[in-house]
């Protein structure tokens, strides 16, 4: 019998949060040597190059006796020019952003800290921000995947909390399709909160990568659905897979937080979803979002019938605030999707 998602509801304890950052399964075995740059993008070459020099500096031993020297890492000695405490790489979907930011992790020495920024937040509600703080400030580096702000309270919060980290010499690297000044634009009024994306923005050099996703590289938009029946059969035939209606899934997911998505696909080999219909409820829709990066953070393969998955969002969801969320889930779930039906 196969899985039912539907029948889950994980609990998930702040130490276990804690302990679950790092690169997410798909990305524990990329290295610097194994990303290659598309020779047509120079700034994919010029990426690598900056971050092998940075994770240098953070492959050494820090050193205990005047910790709060760290803080100097990326900022050179005295005599040279200062440059900002962390790294932000910007740039489209699939252009290797994500195996860039996990091979600096991987060679850097610890104490090190590895999450996306839905983790990130999802963390200081669990912790507080005073004991985030505390937990934080011990690291030496803290890596965010998915960097983006989606209403106001999110860009006070991080903020507030990137200002103490980087105060308490932990450095920064992080991943975004929004550069720090353009965070939250299009979801609310950014200009009411100038103050704080311009402070989000300070902390970090910002390097743009270009280039095509290299997930559709001559691959079709997106793959013809399955039907019912063959979801059914499939996940029935698949140890440890799972299987539930599309409308079901959505409704269980409202009832949990989104930090207990991961928790949610433990044990999961395969995803299987009938009937995936059009969505036109933002709050339905960002949750599908974050399953589908918790999938593709374990290279979970989708098997799905309905609508064609870049049917999913509704033209006007495409076009909207959180576009560049859409479209990163449509990425990622037709690559699994693809992965499945191999």
């Amino acid at each position: 019998m196969p899985i039912r998602l539907t029948e889950r509801r994980p609990e998930v304890s702040p130490d276990r949060l804690l302990s679950e950052c790092v690169p997410p399964p798909r990305f524990a075995p990329v290295r610097f040597e194994t990303y290659r740059p598309d020779p047509a993008e120079p700034s994919q070459a010029e990426a690598l190059a900056l971050l092998i020099e940075r994770g240098n500096a953070l492959a050494e031993p820090r050193r205990t006796t005047k910790p709060r020297r760290l803080g100097r890492l990326f900022r050179g000695r005295k005599s040279e020019p200062q440059t900002k405490p962390g790294i932000y790489l910007d740039g489209g979907f699939g252009v290797g952003k994500t195996h860039l930011l996990a091979s600096l992790w991987h060679v850097s020495a610890g104490p090190k800290m590895y999450c996306t920024f839905v983790e990130l937040t999802n963390l200081v509600g669990a912790l507080g921000m005073r004991e985030a703080v505390a937990a934080l400030s011990q690291y030496r580096l803290i890596c965010v995947d998915e960097f983006e702000l989606d209403d106001p309270g999110d860009t006070m919060l991080i903020s507030r909390l990137l200002g103490q980290l980087v105060d308490a010499g932990v450095q920064l690297a992080a991943t975004s399709n929004t550069l720090p000044d353009k965070l939250g634009e299009g979801r609310f009024q950014a200009s009411d909160f100038l103050r704080e994306i311009q402070a989000l923005a300070a902390h970090f050099d910002v390097r743009r990568i270009d280039g095509p996703d290299y997930r559709h590289r001559g691959l079709p938009v997106a793959p013809d659905p399955w039907t019912d029946d063959q979801v059914e059969r499939a996940a029935a035939n698949h140890p440890g897979a799972s299987c539930d209606h599309f409308v079901d899934l959505y409704h269980h997911l409202g009832e949990l937080h989104p930090s207990k998505y991961g928790a949610f696909l433990d044990g999961v080999e395969t995803v299987g979803i009938v009937d995936i219909r059009e969505l036109t409820d933002e709050n339905i829709a960002l949750r599908v979002v974050v399953l589908a990066d918790r999938m593709y953070d374990r290279d979970i393969p989708l098997l799905a019938s309905g609508v064609p998955l870049d049917h999913m969002f509704s033209p006007t969801m495409l076009k909207g605030g959180y576009r560049k969320k859409y479209l990163r889930a449509l990425s990622r779930l037709i690559a699994l999707a693809h992965t499945g039906m191999a």
